[in-house]
């Protein structure tokens, strides 16, 4: 058998135009591909910059209907919502997140009401709410107990789906949440209502804005460690995907994002399911200095690191650049 070699073989040649690599590309990044998180603030009228997030705002809830109009219209599919909680409203027990008028639950209710063609996912979480920054309940030693904690994360993912939430995203990482919330809701008669669970959530460096954006990270005290994974483990990451989906998640996601595309390739490989992955703040930040030290192009950056996600099989990618990257794609 004579093997076709140069210059009979020239790889280039599907490189050669623009048209050309567009017929051959494997991995198309469209904006539906994208879910918007958009931070929300109390106030009228209120716009607030987060000053470890060039170009990110919080809004108050009166904003946040021209927002989802604003995704529908760019073909943006969903936006995902994290509350600027009061300190005032804080409290060790969180209960903030179980009251039916919190910013939360009056975000939804105004994007519904905008009409906006667009989908809702929230967070269900405790750290928002929490005097003491944590996802859970604290014991008398600072401790997470797991069960309490789920218990009153089956009540804030119950009012999120009373006020119109399409997607319930646990991001808590207690064990058994998704199944004791999936049951709630059927039992509730949310059977339509889907949970999108962050099943493989690592204890990372990454998340630092993120916490001044929701105004949690002056309050954490200690660290995450006894409940968010070790950045060590791919293993443990596909035991967490099992449990979750048997538990009756409709999808899954990673975070944070670029750091851990291995894990999201190993999750889609073993799985199939729907796979999701969290360009997290820290990544975002770490971009935008680039840009503004003038070493990174970003739109560039932007568009290859979204499909990098894509490529490692991601269904989906939760980036504080999906309205930029919507708008440039057209």
């Amino acid at each position: 058998m004579t093997h076709a070699r140069y210059p009979a073989l020239r790889p280039r040649r599907s490189r050669a135009h623009a048209w050309s690599r567009a017929l051959v590309a494997e991995t198309i990044l469209s904006p539906a591909d994208l879910i918007w998180p958009l931070f929300v603030t109390s106030g009228t009228g209120t716009r607030e910059p987060v000053g470890t997030m060039p170009g990110v705002e919080r809004l108050s809830v009166d904003l946040l209907g021209a927002a989802a109009k604003e995704a529908a219209a760019l073909g943006i599919p969903c936006l995902a919502l994290f509350p600027n909680t009061p300190a005032a409203a804080r409290s060790d027990d969180g209960a903030e997140a179980l009251n039916p008028d919190n910013l939360m639950c009056r975000a939804v209710r105004a994007i519904k009401e905008s009409g906006a063609a667009i989908g809702v996912l929230t967070d269900v979480a405790l750290d928002p709410y929490t005097s003491h920054g944590h996802d859970g309940l604290l014991d008398a030693q600072h401790r997470i107990v797991n069960d309490a904690s789920v218990a009153v994360l089956v009540q804030q993912a119950v009012t999120l789906a009373r006020a119109g939430a399409d997607i319930i995203a646990p991001s808590d990482m207690m064990d058994g949440r998704v199944g004791a919330i999936r049951d709630a809701l059927e039992a509730g008669g949310f059977h339509d209502v889907q949970i999108m669970a962050y099943a493989a959530k690592y204890a990372s460096a990454f998340y630092g804005p993120f916490r001044d954006a929701v105004g949690s990270g002056g309050y954490l005290k200690g660290d995450k460690k006894t409940y968010q994974m070790d950045y060590a483990n791919s293993e443990e990451a596909l035991r967490e995907v099992a449990l979750d989906l048997a538990e009756g998640a409709d999808s899954v996601m990673v975070k944070p994002g670029l750091p851990y595309l291995d894990i999201v390739r190993r999750v889609k490989d073993r799985f199939e399911v729907p796979v999701f992955a969290y360009q997290v703040s820290g990544e975002y930040a770490m971009m935008q200095a680039a840009v503004a030290a003038g070493v990174l192009d970003r739109d560039r950056a932007m568009i290859e690191t979204l499909t990098a996600f894509k490529r490692a099989g991601c269904s989906g990618v939760l980036t504080y650049f999906a309205r930029n990257c919507a708008r440039l794609l057209g």
